[in-house]
């Protein structure tokens, strides 16, 4: 049986307009995603990673090719649809976490699923078994600014995680930590790939892609894997 594929993306291309260049940040990429899979892109600065995660997460739109998620035909998308999408399909975990600083850890947690019109009640009962899984029973009522780096990630992971995503997207997830924090966040990565999670982190770390099962380069806008 044939694995069921998260990400297609065929012959994706994009280009900015710099003055009176044209600056091709990504040449023809071809790249999938199985169910299950965790998979590092690695490359770096100006590699087009960063360009590659926005089409990814539906931020960004290409100017050729095709991008299918979970089935559904992205690059024919409208803008209603892509932010849709990007509610229900995908969990994003940035490296400076994007945490809402009034906000306290189970508001930050719940956000996404409030804004799927659920209630405050069901989604905190939803999102009960993800809090206790990451160790914040006891910081729930804190703000962001009374937690450590790492702390603060795994906010940020619960958040994702409570969606319920097709697909976790990490962008350099262990950029503003330090080395213990860090390794800590990586080893609960790879415990969320072993519970089935499709997990695509982005790095321009060699030791931090290391963690996951499959590592793809991106080199001037341009992909090969490692062998």
């Amino acid at each position: 049986m044939a694995a069921e594929q998260v990400i297609s993306m065929k012959q994706v291309c994009k280009s900015y307009r710099m003055g009176a260049e044209t600056l091709n940040v990504l040449r023809n990429i071809d790249f999938s995603v199985n169910k299950g899979e965790f998979t590092a892109i690695l490359g770096p600065s100006g590699s087009g990673k960063s360009t590659l995660m926005n089409m990814i997460g539906c931020m960004d739109t290409m100017d050729s090719g095709t991008y299918e998620l979970n089935g559904i035909p992205i690059h024919n998308a409208k803008e209603k649809e892509l932010t849709k999408i990007r509610n229900q399909e995908i969990g994003f975990i940035f490296q400076n976490y994007h945490l809402i600083p009034t906000y306290t850890v189970m508001q930050n947690i719940i956000m996404p699923l409030l804004m799927r019109g659920e209630d405050r009640k069901t989604a905190e009962r939803e999102c009960g078994e993800v809090i206790a899984m990451l160790g914040l029973s006891e910081r729930l009522r804190h703000k962001p600014s009374e937690l450590s780096g790492g702390q603060r990630q795994r906010v940020a992971i619960a958040r994702a995680l409570c969606s319920k995503p097709s697909l976790l997207l990490a962008d350099e997830p262990t950029g503003a930590l330090d080395q213990n924090s860090g390794t800590e966040v990586l080893r609960l990565f790879t415990k969320l790939h072993e519970m089935g999670n499709t997990i695509v982190m982005i790095t321009h770390d060699m030791n931090v892609a290391k963690w996951a099962q499959r590592t793809v380069h991106i080199v001037d806008g341009e992909m090969f894997e490692e062998a």
